[in-house]
């Protein structure tokens, strides 16, 4: 798994609703099985995996805990260059988050 602890900022990608976003790249296998965690205190997040062909192969805004970070689970049918954006939910919010990427294997 891969773990980066960084801030979003208004020196980042503007998303055209009000917020910023900042974009992670990935290369993906098929058949590959991922979980993205995205946790802030500072703000309520929301990843969105976009695929090799730039649309949206999946999308989280609140994680299974009941909080408001993210969790996304994803298994790659198309292998490729993924995008993972990270970006506060409604446009709202910056500051300082952890973007944790683990790739599942079957026991």
């Amino acid at each position: 798994s891969d773990e980066i602890t960084e801030s979003l900022s208004d020196q980042d990608i503007p998303t055209g609703l009000g917020g910023f976003a900042r974009d992670y790249r990935l290369s993906l296998n098929d058949g590959d099985h991922l979980v993205i965690d995205l946790l802030s205190d500072e703000f309520d997040t929301i990843v969105t995996l976009i695929g090799p062909d730039g649309t949206t192969s999946g999308e989280n805004d609140d994680g299974p805990d009941g909080s408001t970070n993210s969790m996304l689970f994803y298994r790659v049918a198309d292998p490729g260059e993924y995008t993972i954006r990270v970006a506060p939910y409604a446009g709202q919010g910056f500051g300082q988050f952890t973007l944790k990427v683990t790739r599942l294997r079957p026991i």
